[in-house]
């Protein structure tokens, strides 16, 4: 089993920045890949970015130059650094680790940025 605690995330005016982090314990895998995702108000999902053992970074085209992911493998940590927030970044995000043989996700926090 692994467990996902979540820090982060909060209430931002349009432009403004925000930190999430994502901390993996138990079973964890040092490979295993991390993404955070978000769902929307109306429910709509989209994979915000992802982060391999190696750093390597795909990002959403919707954050792109604004949104940074980075990881620390010794302590199994990963952080969403969130910069020129919009509106419609607003929703609950998903931090995820996924191996080939196993995915979990954290409970989830919220981010609202309001106009």
């Amino acid at each position: 089993q692994v467990q996902l605690v979540e820090s982060g995330g909060g209430l931002v005016q349009t432009g403004g920045s925000l930190r999430l982090s994502c901390t993996a314990s138990g079973d964890v895998d040092s490979g295993a890949i991390m993404r955070y995702w978000r769902q929307f108000p109306d429910k709509q999902r989209e994979m915000v970015a992802r982060i391999t053992k190696e750093g390597l970074t795909n990002y959403a085209e919707s954050v792109k130059g604004r949104f940074t992911f980075s990881r620390d493998n010794a302590k199994m940590t990963v952080t969403l650094e969130m910069h020129d927030l919009k509106v419609e970044d607003t929703g609950i995000y998903y931090c995820n680790y996924l191996t080939t043989g196993s995915t979990y996700w954290g409970p989830g926090t919220q981010v609202t940025v309001s106009s």
